[in-house]
This record gives C-alpha cells, sequence and structure tokens, in this order.
C-alpha cells in the first residue's frame, strides 16, 4: 500500500520562507512523478509545481514561478516544496500527489494515482 506523509506546513507572516516535504513508502517512488496542489477554503484544489521521476524536469502554476521550488531525494523517497516570499493567498491546505498517469496533464487533479492527507499553511499579512 502507498502512503504519501506531508509535514511542514504551518503559520508563519506574509514574506517568510517554508519548506513541505512528502514522503512515500510502500511503492516505487523513483519511478513516480510527483506534484504539489493546494485547496484554500471554499476553492477547487489547484496545481502548484510538478517534477518528473528523476527531477530533470519541473512544472509551476504560473502564480509560484520564481518563489516556489520543487525538488526530490530518490534515496529517501521524499519531495519537497521550497516556498519564498510567502502572501496571504498562499494559504491553504497543500497536497502532494504521486504517480503521473501516462498522457494526463501534470496539472490535472485526476492524473495521480496517490495522494497524502495535506499539510495546513498560513501566511499572515
Amino acid at each position: 500500500q502507498v502512503q504519501l506523509v506531508e509535514s511542514g506546513g504551518r503559520s508563519v507572516q506574509a514574506g517568510d520562507s517554508l519548506r513541505l516535504s512528502c514522503t512515500v513508502s510502500g511503492g516505487s517512488f523513483m519511478d513516480y512523478s510527483m506534484a504539489w496542489f493546494r485547496q484554500a477554503p471554499g476553492k477547487e484544489r489547484e496545481f502548484v509545481a510538478s517534477i518528473s521521476w528523476s527531477g530533470g524536469r519541473t512544472s509551476y502554476a504560473d502564480p509560484m514561478k520564481g518563489r516556489f521550488s520543487i525538488f526530490r531525494n530518490n534515496v529517501n523517497n521524499t519531495v519537497y516544496l521550497q516556498m519564498t516570499s510567502l502572501r496571504p493567498e498562499d494559504t491553504a491546505v497543500y497536497y502532494c500527489a504521486g504517480n503521473l498517469r501516462l498522457n494526463m496533464r501534470d496539472s490535472d487533479t485526476r492524473a495521480y494515482d496517490y495522494w497524502g492527507q495535506g499539510t495546513q499553511v498560513t501566511v499572515s499579512s
């Protein structure tokens, strides 16, 4: 059984930085493209960033470009999201997703087989 466990979410001030982690167990992490999504209260879940199985290719939603960075460590089965210059509008539950299905967009919530439970990030002004 594949499990994804996120950590690192907390309350911060605008302008602060934060690193989220997602550790995968029970599966073949090295074979999975991974992604981060987020969901703010009353809004749909939205794509944040994705990374290929090797880490050689990354993709970001426009509001995150230049502020967020996704990277992975295939030795400890963990994918990270480094967030800088945080804004109040970044407040959301952040979810890790794993194993992008073939021929599907990495920004599509339906494209992943595995999801974590989420970690709350709150940014105060």
